[in-house]
């Protein structure tokens, strides 16, 4: 299955900067999320299932994924 993210409205959080270089979010088809660096808004996007963002969520949420020390 190929999710499109040609037409995707992308957003980044609104604690960042409007020069800021960070991470984009977009809502997909079918519940997928995509991800892109503002940097670089024409190159490559991560494309998660609902299931693998549920679960990336999950693991911030609950102190699980934090940079190491």
């Amino acid at each position: 299955m190929s999710i499109s993210v040609t037409d995707a409205q992308w957003f980044k959080s609104s604690r960042s900067r409007e020069t800021s270089a960070c991470v984009e979010v977009a809502w997909l088809a079918e519940g997928h999320v995509g991800v892109r660096d503002s940097k670089n808004p024409g190159g490559p996007a991560l494309v998660f299932t609902p299931k693998e963002w549920d679960a990336f969520e999950a693991g911030v949420r609950d102190g699980e994924i934090r940079r190491p020390a």
